[in-house]
């Protein structure tokens, strides 16, 4: 049970929580040694093959564009998304161990809510980077200049940064229940809440807010761009030129399908199964799998990146 412990405070108790318990994918000590090298196996494909991107991009001249800039922002982001959570599991597991401090845990919420709502604004950048390169060729550098890549990066972290601290702060008003046990293998902010005894409307109101913010409107902004591409692209009357102007965003569209489909089937478990593991392991694919599998899809789609994955090793 996580420990807590209770003071007299201006005529009435309250409770301060000094620890939570992550209850994680399973129970059964059996499973714990090969989740440890599941989970260890993937953050590592994850951190190199994101590296590996990064390096790519940096090192390679002929990569210094817009598309690239915000695909190794993009590849940054993964790295830092998955190293809010695996390593704290593969630590508990190894330490045989399922306490995470408060701090840890507000933490976590914290740098976890950044990452996320900076992957979706940087999906959406991308699309409209890709809308700006089919419909708008003509003009593409005169938009997509340095200045404008510069404040579309810039943007999305400030808005991401604002949002995650405001969640933060609100938790910090809430006050615990004894019962501290978090049915996941990380902080997460929705099960966190319903540890509350105090009123969370407000905190409630803020998550429905901030997931417009986060989630509807990036999402609105990625399928509008793509709505003008596919218009832009049947006006193309060979199907080479169609072929051509497709594949520039076919490795765009594969990850935000990826990455909006794994985030629904994680709000859609969390929905109809609440208080068991179902959201956890439905969250793997959002957490891990997604990061983990992005530069896979960009390195064996583009061809550039992968001529210059092979400078790289050369």
């Amino acid at each position: 049970m996580g420990a807590v412990f209770t003071r007299h405070m201006e005529g009435r108790n309250q409770t301060c929580v000094t620890e939570f318990i992550l209850l994680g994918l399973s129970d059964e000590g059996g499973l714990q040694s090969l989740l440890f090298w599941v989970f260890l196996s993937m953050y590592l494909v994850t951190f190199t093959g994101n590296l590996l991107m990064i390096l790519a991009i940096i090192t390679d001249s002929r990569l210094h564009m817009p598309m690239y800039f915000f695909l190794s922002n993009l590849s940054f982001s993964d790295i830092c998304f998955t190293s809010t959570t695996v390593p704290k599991m593969l630590l508990n597991i190894q330490m045989q161990s399922k306490v995470i401090t408060f701090e840890g845990c507000l933490s976590q919420m914290y740098f976890f809510m950044l990452f996320v709502g900076l992957d979706n604004f940087l999906l959406t950048v991308m699309a409209y980077d890709r809308f700006v390169a089919i419909c708008h060729p003509l003009h593409y550098m005169v938009i997509i200049n340095p200045k404008f890549c510069s404040i579309l990066l810039l943007v999305p972290w400030i808005l991401s940064v604002l949002t995650s601290l405001l969640h933060d702060l609100m938790i910090l008003r809430l006050s615990f229940c004894t019962d501290l046990e978090i049915l996941h293998f990380f902080c997460e902010l929705i099960q966190v809440i319903q540890l509350a005894c105090s009123d969370t409307f407000l905190n409630d109101l803020m998550i429905y807010l901030t997931s417009g913010l986060l989630g509807v409107v990036p999402l609105t902004g990625i399928l509008f761009s793509y709505s003008r591409i596919v218009t832009s692209i049947l006006r193309i009357s060979s199907a080479m030129g169609k072929y051509k102007a497709f594949s520039t965003c076919g490795s765009h569209l594969a990850v935000v399908s990826l990455f909006y489909g794994t985030s629904l089937g994680v709000y859609l478990s969390s929905a109809a199964a609440q208080n068991s593991r179902a959201s956890a392991i439905a969250s793997v694919m959002f957490t891990v799998v997604t990061p983990m599998l992005n530069p896979f899809i960009y390195g064996l789609r583009n061809r550039d990146i992968k001529q210059a994955l092979r400078r790289l090793f050369s």
